[in-house]
């Protein structure tokens, strides 16, 4: 298990609203867009990183999380697998407070280099799904 639920919450309460959405874009049918609708329904404020670096829900786009010229706190990773370590590895180099792999998206060596850095991170989970069960 790659998440507790003390560092759900920490995550989604305490670390901080500025969420890197990793893998956003305009594209509707894909889960990301989704997840940051619901993110900032809840107060977050969502910061798109992709390739085409696209405003998405009335938030500026960056090409790479490196690009993003403010500190975020949490770093919301919606690549595949294979890419998602280094992604972690971006977010540890950005300084941001946590690191969170969405469902599907593995890499236990990632998980034990980010915990190893001092951040919080969640794997296989999905915060849209976390946060309305904080009550």
């Amino acid at each position: 298990m790659y998440a507790d639920d003390e560092t759900i919450r920490k995550i989604l309460t305490r670390t901080g609203d500025t969420w890197a959405v990793v893998g956003l874009s305009n594209n509707t049918s894909r889960a990301a867009h989704g997840v940051a609708a619901v993110l900032q329904r809840y107060g977050k404020r969502i910061v798109p990183v992709h390739p085409k670096a696209e405003t998405v829900h009335g938030e500026r786009g960056y090409a790479s999380l490196a690009d993003v010229p403010f500190d975020v706190d949490v770093v919301d990773v919606f690549v595949n697998s294979d890419l998602a370590g280094r992604v972690a590895d971006e977010a540890v180099a950005k300084g941001a407070g946590a690191v969170w792999f969405q469902l599907g998206v593995i890499d236990e060596e990632a998980y034990e280099r980010t915990r190893a850095a001092g951040l919080d991170m969640v794997m296989d989970r999905c915060p849209a799904i976390e946060i309305p069960l904080l009550g």
